[in-house]
C-alpha cells in the first residue's frame, strides 16, 4: 500500500472507531442516573454506618448534568473498548508475521480479564473499605448517646415539661397530614409535609439531614466524588497490568526469571511505593493496593514461566492455536494475502521458533511485496 493507501486506510478505522461509541453514549445517558448511584452506592453506606446522612450535594446548577454527561461518555469508551481495539487491529494486522499475530493474541484477551479483575477488585473491596476509613476520620463519636429504659413514660414526661416530641417511624405514614412530621431512623433525616400551594390543595413531603454535634461537618460533593472513584479507576486498571508486563519483559529479553525472583525485595518496595501514590494518604488504602499488586508481581513471574515466548510465537501453549495440523486464520491470511518472499510452505506451516522476537521471517526485499500492510 502506499502512503495515501495507509492514511484513507487509517482515516477509515478511526471513523468506524466513533461510529459505535456516540450512540453508545447517548444511551447510556438516558440511564445516567442508574449508573450514579450505583457508583455512590459504597459511598452512601459507608456514611450511614458513620451515622452521616446518606446524601451527596450538588453545589453547582450544571453539576448533575455535567456529572451524568462524563459517566456517559466514559461509560460507551469503557463497553466499547473491544470495538476500539478491534479496528486498531486490522489497521495494523497486515503488517505482522504469523508469530507476532499470536503474542498479541495472548496479551489483548490477557489485558481484558485483567482490567475487569481490577474493577471488580475496586468497587467490592478496595473502594467499601477505602470510604469507611476516610470517612470516620473527623466525626465525633456518640458522646451524648444515652439510654431510654421505658420510651413511653419518658415521652409521656417530655411531653408534660412542654418540649415538643417528634415520633421515630422506619415507614413513612400512608396518609401523613399537613404540618406532620417524624424522623427516619435508617437515613437520619426529619421528614415534614408542607403545602406546595398558597390554598393547600397539594403537599409533598421535605427531608433535612440530621447529623452528630461537632465542629466538622462530612458532606461529599457528588461531581468530587465522582472523579475521585474515576481517578482510582484509572489507576487500578493500570496497575493490574503488571503481569502482562513482566511477561514481555521476559519476552523481549530484559528481565529472565531468575532475575525476577531474586529481586523480589525490591519488588516489594515498588509495590508499597505505588500504593502510597495511587491511593489517598492513610495505611489502610496503601496496604489494600499494596497486596494484590504484589500477587500480581508473583503471578507475572509465573505467567512467564506458564507462556514462555517460544511457546507462544509456535502456537503449541494453547492446543489448535496455530498448531501442527490445524489450518487458523493466519494460514488464510497467507494464502489470501500471499507469503513472505523466500518462505516456503513447510516453513510457514513449522512450529519450530529459535528466537520469536528477534529472528523474525527474512523481511521482503522486493517492491513487489504481495502483503497488503507493506509500503
Amino acid at each position: 500500500m502506499s502512503f495515501g493507501d495507509h492514511l484513507e486506510e487509517l482515516r477509515r478505522r478511526v471513523v468506524l472507531c466513533l461510529v459505535v461509541p456516540l450512540p453508545a453514549a447517548i444511551l447510556l445517558f438516558l440511564v445516567a442516573p442508574d449508573i450514579r448511584d450505583l457508583l455512590t452506592a459504597p459511598a452512601l453506606v459507608a456514611m450511614e454506618a458513620n451515622g452521616l446522612p446518606a446524601r451527596m450535594q450538588a453545589l453547582g446548577p450544571a453539576e448533575v448534568l455535567t456529572t451524568d454527561l462524563k459517566l456517559s461518555i466514559i461509560g460507551a469508551l469503557v463497553i466499547t473498548a473491544p470495538w476500539i481495539v478491534w479496528q486498531g487491529w486490522k489497521f495494523i494486522e497486515p503488517g505482522l508475521y504469523r508469530q507476532e499475530k499470536r503474542f498479541v493474541r495472548f496479551l489483548v484477551p490477557g489485558s481484558a480479564l485483567l482490567t475487569i479483575a481490577g474493577l471488580a477488585f475496586l468497587y467490592f473491596v478496595m473502594l467499601p473499605l477505602m470510604l469507611q476509613v476516610l470517612i470516620s476520620f473527623g466525626i465525633p463519636g456518640p458522646e451524648n448517646a444515652f439510654g431510654i429504659p421505658d420510651p413511653e413514660t419518658r415521652i409521656e414526661a417530655t411531653a408534660a415539661e412542654g418540649a415538643t416530641v417528634i415520633p421515630v417511624l422506619t415507614d413513612a405514614p400512608t396518609d401523613p397530614a399537613p404540618g406532620q412530621a417524624w424522623i427516619d431512623p435508617v437515613t437520619r433525616s426529619l421528614m415534614i409535609v408542607v403545602p406546595t400551594t398558597a390554598d393547600g390543595t397539594s403537599y409533598e413531603l421535605l427531608s433535612t439531614p440530621l447529623g452528630r454535634e461537632g465542629t466538622i461537618s462530612q458532606e461529599f460533593r457528588l461531581g468530587e466524588y465522582i472523579g475521585f472513584v474515576l481517578t482510582l479507576a484509572i489507576a487500578i486498571t493500570i496497575a493490574f497490568q503488571m503481569p502482562l508486563v513482566i511477561v514481555l519483559m521476559g519476552w523481549i529479553g530484559i528481565a529472565q526469571r531468575s532475575f525476577l525472583t531474586r529481586n523480589r525485595r525490591y519488588a516489594l518496595l515498588i509495590c508499597a511505593v505505588l500504593g502510597a501514590i495511587l491511593t489517598p494518604a492513610d495505611i489502610v488504602s496503601m496496604v489494600l493496593l499494596f497486596v494484590p499488586l504484589y500477587l500480581l508481581y508473583e503471578f507475572g513471574i509465573l505467567l512467564l514461566a506458564i507462556a514462555p515466548a517460544d511457546k507462544v510465537a509456535s502456537g503449541t501453549l494453547i492446543p489448535g492455536f496455530g498448531g501442527d495440523g490445524s489450518r487458523t486464520s493466519d494460514d488464510e491470511d497467507e494464502t489470501t494475502h500471499g507469503s513472505h518472499p523466500g518462505q516456503s510452505d513447510s516453513k510457514a506451516g513449522s512450529d519450530e521458533v529459535n528466537s520469536p522476537l528477534d529472528e523474525e521471517d527474512d523481511p521482503p526485499t522486493s517492491d513487489d511485496d504481495p502483503r497488503p500492510g507493506a509500503s
